[in-house]
């Protein structure tokens, strides 16, 4: 017997539910990328850890995360969003769980890698089942709700993170991800409709490809620094490299096999889609890589504990939560490459106010100031960048396409934690002090500009 499949767009009765139960998922992900590295210091402490074994805590998660983004969203085209997305949520649930009761390091680094896993499978399923649910027109205060939930999800990660490990100890970093799990399984399978699948086979070398590819380079990124940039790193990216070269090759000639390509190429054909990807590298790059300057700055330099520091996050993360509702709304009737180009110029001058007060070792309140600017250009930014991106994407593309978008943000990500932590680890030791802090988040302002150019290079769509 055939299914019924609901009409596209859904009544937004059904849509808002929908686009709750998704959220609150999409958040535990993402707070789960910086809540971690603010428990690491009671962590290694508490099991005995080397630097080492602590470093890989965090480099799982981000390697099992982005190598498997691309094959995961088109695993939602293929099988349905709704049930890849129960799937990740559940794997992730039961890692965390298992975390929390980890007896050594190598077993919380396996549980670890599970946790990333779960994330790479629900997490491209966010997007691509907004954009099916929802009208073209009312699709910016659909993004402006999910453009709250990433933004608040990054900035409130050191804030979270330090209260829970002060209180209750690094364990429940991981214990809260279970009850909120179970809830959002339970809304997920209750309100988010089915889809009508893929008919036909995804290109199986596409798959292999696209995994060789995506690991040899974060891989070599995350490992970098801590080798010295040795030959072999760059053999491994040049391999990586090379890989994805032929994974391109593929992708035309997967179509003449009967096969579906992971990454149909005509979708680079829509100019905003192309565009909106180098944007989001722009922000992924600043997203992961300014954090670790930022709180090593108020805690080594002004002395304040992992919870007072995460504070200072505050006006950042409450102002962003402020504004990206009404930012989404205002998408809908503007041009929302103009709107991200402003979001990313106002980071542009808010990075650049706070590397001046760090390297003139101004008062730390002076501080405030560019982290509420951050958190304007955060709310200006996701939900505008999302809808420019995908707006013109058709719905057979929605999958593949939320595939790519996340799988670049989560190549910035690596590229901007190793770009400026190798800043910073140069600058520490050429003996500038304070002031190294401030000069390797500058790298973060000069990778926004190119952000600012693509938005202004988005046409607007109607």
């Amino acid at each position: 017997m055939e299914k019924n499949y609901p009409s596209i767009p859904l009544p937004e009765r059904q849509a808002w539910p929908a686009l709750v139960s998704l959220c609150i998922g999409f958040f535990m992900i993402l707070l789960d990328q910086t809540i971690v590295a603010v428990s690491t210091p009671a962590l290694q402490a508490d099991m005995g850890a080397s630097y080492n074994e602590v470093i890989w805590v965090t480099s799982i998660y981000l390697l099992a995360f982005a190598v498997p983004l691309l094959i995961t969203g088109r695993l939602g085209d293929k099988y349905g969003p709704k049930n890849v997305y129960a799937v990740g949520m559940a794997l992730f649930t039961l890692s965390s769980l298992a975390c929390g009761f980890a007896p050594g390091m190598a077993t919380l680094i396996i549980a670890r890698g599970f946790q990333g896993l779960g994330a790479a499978l629900l997490t491209p399923q966010t997007m691509a089942t907004i954009n099916r649910m929802f009208a073209v027109e009312r699709r910016g205060a659909a993004l402006g709700v999910w453009g709250t939930t990433a933004g608040l999800a990054t900035l409130t990660g050191p804030i979270l993170g330090g209260v829970i490990t002060q209180t209750w100890g690094w364990q429940w970093v991981f214990f809260i991800n279970v009850p909120i799990g179970v809830a959002c399984i339970l809304a997920v399978l209750k309100y988010v409709p089915d889809f009508p699948p893929l008919t036909r086979p995804l290109d199986p070398l596409s798959v292999i490809l696209s995994i060789l590819a995506v690991f040899s380079i974060v891989f070599a990124l995350q490992e970098g620094e801590g080798a010295g940039w040795a030959l072999w790193i760059w053999l491994l990216m040049a391999a990586g490299l090379g890989f994805f070269a032929w994974f391109i090759h593929q992708q035309g000639r997967a179509d003449s096999r009967g096969n579906d390509p992971l990454v149909p190429l005509e979708m680079f054909r829509i100019r905003n889609f192309s565009l909106g990807n180098i944007s989001i590298l722009a922000m992924g790059f600043t997203v992961a890589g300014t954090p670790l300057p930022i709180m090593l700055y108020f805690q080594q330099v002004h002395g304040l504990e992992p919870m007072q520091a995460g504070m200072m996050m505050i006006p950042q993360a409450l102002t962003s939560a402020l504004l990206s509702p009404w930012v989404g709304k205002l998408v809908d009737r503007s041009h929302p490459g103009h709107l991200a180009a402003f979001g990313f110029a106002a980071m542009v001058v808010s990075i650049i106010g706070l590397s001046t007060v760090m390297i003139l070792d101004a008062s730390m309140w002076w501080a405030l100031l560019p982290m509420f600017g951050l958190g304007i250009g955060n709310s200006f930014v996701w939900a505008p960048n999302s809808q420019s991106t995908m707006r013109m994407l058709p719905l057979k593309f929605m999958g593949a396409g939320s595939g790519v978008f996340n799988t670049t943000r989560q190549i910035g990500s690596v590229l901007g934690a190793a770009a400026i932590g190798a800043v910073l680890q140069f600058r520490i030791a050429s003996g500038s002090g304070g002031a190294a802090f401030g000069q390797a988040i500058l790298l973060a302002a000069v990778v926004l500009l190119i952000g600012v150019i693509a938005s202004l290079l988005a046409r607007r769509v109607s």
